[in-house]
């Protein structure tokens, strides 16, 4: 299907499907300080009172239809915050349905058919596919890329360290949240329970760094778990190794604790650390801090965060002023997220936390 390109005065018009706290508490505040480029059009949610509460806050259409936001013809810009197991069959949809660009909430796939069906589909189509991992299209991030030189080539140690109340503290900061899920008290003796909640947390949580991780372990297809352990109420403790390559994951969401969002990667002579600011919260850029030897630099804070560089990328990406990402690098980033969560959870199911399990690229 050919693309019309908007004309260069109006706004972009965004669609969503789902409603929920992702998009009422990250991309409407985002979108409310791009309007001038993008513009809110639809709003589809399965609950009619969601889908209509959230579009009647930004003026928008709502329906309880897929088919309703990708027949709009004011909808340029598909954006999918529904559960995972949707995400697959609607990218491939907007896709189909001549879309200027889709952004989807990680992850974009359940497994490597579904990926490749997406690649072949956006290559097919020439729609480019955005994955919500916004630590990628944060400007400290972007700055930090601009200066760490062969870094990346010559770490031995990379980190990722996470601290964060309860998602609910920080969606109830940016907006009021419209029929949020309800949660119950987990069975910690139930191992199917472990299990799950491992997934969640590398799938749901690590995920936002694991792109990150990837860019500094060029031999990631031969990693190892050398130790996975669920971390209460909700987190996880992860150890995996290359032959190149030390990684450390480890992440804890609880009432108490002052929120702390970093990564980190150490070389011989030099080292990074990004300090990243929580989820849900629009308080401007991570804070990236580079030392080689005796001189250290300092990056950020920059006027926007990750949420909003994803959206100004999709701008781009949808007006053909900037290249459509690798379909492959994201097939890539799912591969590797989905070896380190299989194997945490095969390690959890072993009962085993420091037993090894290899997670090849095809795990």
């Amino acid at each position: 299907m050919s693309h019309i390109a908007a004309p260069a005065g109006r706004p972009l018009g965004v669609g969503f499907l789902g409603g929920g706290p992702v998009t009422q508490a990250i991309h409407l505040p985002a979108l409310a300080r791009l309007k001038d480029i993008l513009e809110v059009r639809h709003v589809m949610d399965v609950d009619p009172g969601v889908a209509s509460s959230v579009a009647a806050r930004v003026g928008a259409a709502s329906s309880t239809s897929m088919a309703a936001v990708l027949e709009n013809p004011e909808v340029d810009i598909v954006a999918i915050c529904s559960p995972h197991q949707f995400h697959a069959e609607q990218v491939i949809a907007a896709c189909r349905a001549g879309k200027k660009a889709v952004l989807c909430e990680k992850p974009f796939a359940m497994n490597g058919d579904e990926a490749a069906r997406i690649a072949e589909v956006s290559a097919s189509t020439g729609v480019p596919i955005v994955v919500g991992a916004m630590h990628t299209f944060d400007p400290g991030w972007l700055a930090a890329e601009q200066h760490w030189g062969d870094l990346p080539a010559q770490a031995h140690t990379i980190r990722s360290s996470i601290v964060l109340p309860p998602n609910a503290r920080f969606e109830d900061f940016a907006t009021e949240i419209i029929t949020r899920p309800a949660t119950g008290t987990p069975d910690y003796s139930d191992i199917e329970v472990i299990k799950g909640m491992m997934q969640g947390g590398i799938m749901g949580l690590a995920i936002h760094d694991l792109p990150l991780v990837r860019r500094f372990t060029p031999d990631y297809d031969e990693i190892e778990v050398l130790q996975a352990r669920h971390v209460r109420p909700f987190g996880y403790a992860v150890s995996l190794r290359t032959p190149t390559r030390v990684i450390e994951l480890r992440a804890v969401m609880n009432n108490t604790w002052k929120p702390a969002w970093t990564f980190e990667a150490i070389s011989d002579d030099s080292a990074l650390r990004i300090d990243f600011t929580p989820s849900y919260v629009q308080a401007g850029s991570a804070v990236a801090t580079f030392s080689r030897g005796s001189e250290t630099t300092t990056f950020g804070p920059y006027g926007h965060n990750g949420y909003e560089g994803e959206w100004r990328e999709l701008a781009e990406l949808a007006r053909g002023t900037r290249r459509a990402p690798s379909a492959q690098a994201l097939i890539d980033d799912l591969t590797f997220a989905l070896a380190i969560s299989g194997a945490t959870v095969q390690n959890a199911a072993a009962g085993h936390p420091g037993a090894t399990q290899t997670a090849g690229a095809t795990a």
